[in-house]
């Protein structure tokens, strides 16, 4: 690890989830009760998910956030616990959050998703790690914690990098602070109509939503584009990145592994460009394996991605 990567720090404050898969050759019906296929228990929540991806990209990550004193709190837990400081997550007499997916035979699938212990996570708890958040030089959120916890998150924060997904109700002050905003096409017209944009179909243009959302005063804006890669704009510029083609097999957590990869870019010091340059391949990774945090590449993978970027 060089000395910019063992320097810069991550501070992830976010969900933490045990995601609970189950196989179903159709869903079921009001009051049917149906037998499941094969399940897993597999660690997941937007935020653990970005961490782990930021943590694999080199740079020191802790992880702000809560979790039950259930037994699925090990699973949810147990990728992170490798690489990302836990110090900020408390256990609480609460239940793990949960996302229960039904994957149907057809492909569809049906999620709930249960916040339990990631709803604890208000401005009080994030007071209580106040020092951690200050002290790192990227702090991310997203949309799975409470919108007072994001905020205050967002006042403490050196540079705040903020994936309001899903999108909630979150006071337009705490979006404008983003620098940058990342959301998707569909993500980014709902933003833009919070932020007062009257704007029709902005979801079918991804460029104009990225120019109206730095014009009703967001710093810096990011709308991923799955496959096709990535827009940005800001005081820095404007770029289109292309994602490479590949043969996708599972595209759970992608997006997060975007965010998280973006997030260590920033830290040791790149650019928002050169860091959506980046960012990309590492997503794109992740969707030629199953999974989500499961399919993240390793700290060895993702030097030999950043070899490929210079080569």
């Amino acid at each position: 690890m060089s000395d910019q990567s063992a320097a810069a720090k991550v501070v992830v404050v976010g969900s933490i989830n045990a995601d609970m898969r189950v196989g179903v050759e159709r869903f079921p019906g009001p009051g049917e009760t149906l037998a499941g296929g094969k399940a897993t228990l597999t660690p997941g929540g937007k935020g653990a998910n970005q961490a782990l991806a930021a943590a694999r990209c080199g740079v020191r990550v802790e992880m702000v956030g809560a979790v039950g004193k259930d037994p699925t709190a090990d699973t949810a837990l147990s990728l992170l616990s490798e690489c990302v400081g836990l110090g900020g997550v408390v256990r609480r007499d609460i239940l793990t959050g949960t996302a229960i997916v039904m994957v149907a035979d057809s492909g569809e699938n049906s999620i709930i998703v249960i916040s339990a212990a990631n709803g604890t996570v208000d401005s009080a708890s994030v007071r209580a790690q106040a020092e951690r958040v200050e002290s790192a030089n990227i702090v991310v959120c997203q949309g799975e914690i409470p919108s007072d916890g994001i905020a205050e998150a967002a006042r403490r924060a050196k540079r705040f990098v903020f994936n309001l997904a899903p999108v909630i109700d979150v006071d337009s002050d705490v979006i404008r602070m983003a620098d940058p905003l990342v959301v998707n096409e569909h993500e980014a017209a709902l933003v833009a109509a919070a932020l007062g944009s009257t704007t029709p179909h902005l979801e079918d243009d991804p460029d104009v939503a990225l120019r109206e959302l730095l014009g009703l005063g967001c710093r810096s804006v990011v709308i991923t584009l799955g496959s096709a890669g990535c827009i940005v704009g800001g005081p820095e510029g404007f770029d289109s990145v292309a994602a490479a083609r590949v043969e996708a097999v599972d595209t759970v957590g992608a997006g997060d592994a975007f965010v998280g990869a973006l997030a260590a870019e920033l830290a040791r010091g790149r650019t928002l460009l050169k860091g959506c340059r980046f960012a990309p391949a590492v997503a794109t990774a992740t969707v030629t394996k199953p999974g989500a945090q499961a399919s993240y590449p390793s700290t060895a993978e993702v030097e030999d991605i950043r070899r490929g970027e210079h080569a």
